[in-house]
């Protein structure tokens, strides 16, 4: 629980600097290079991102736009309490057709 909680707050936090710097969350998506939908999920604490994502996001680490980018949107997807399975699956479909993951 005590885990839960740390993410919680770390969303929350993200979430009042993006409010104090009077950004959208889509503002916020396009500044930072990260998906809509993955922002989203880290800001409510459904979503830990990994030690490498923000290692490269604080610019530790060399980032490449390669199939951990997709990951991340499919991940958001799939941690989205609101869809159901049926829903997540569809919605991955179409993204991996779009960006050409089968």
């Amino acid at each position: 629980m005590a885990a839960e909680a740390a993410w919680q707050e770390l969303g929350n936090f993200i979430r009042a600097q993006r409010r104090m710097a009077r950004l959208s969350l889509r503002q916020l998506s396009e500044l930072s290079s990260v998906s809509n939908p993955y922002l989203s999920q880290v800001e409510r604490g459904l979503y830990r991102p990994s030690a490498e994502t923000r290692y490269a996001r604080a610019g530790l680490l060399d980032e490449e736009m390669d199939e951990s980018a997709e990951l991340d949107v499919e991940d958001a997807i799939r941690l989205d309490r609101q869809l159901s399975d049926d829903q997540k699956q569809a919605l991955i479909a179409v993204y991996r057709g779009f960006v050409g993951g089968g």
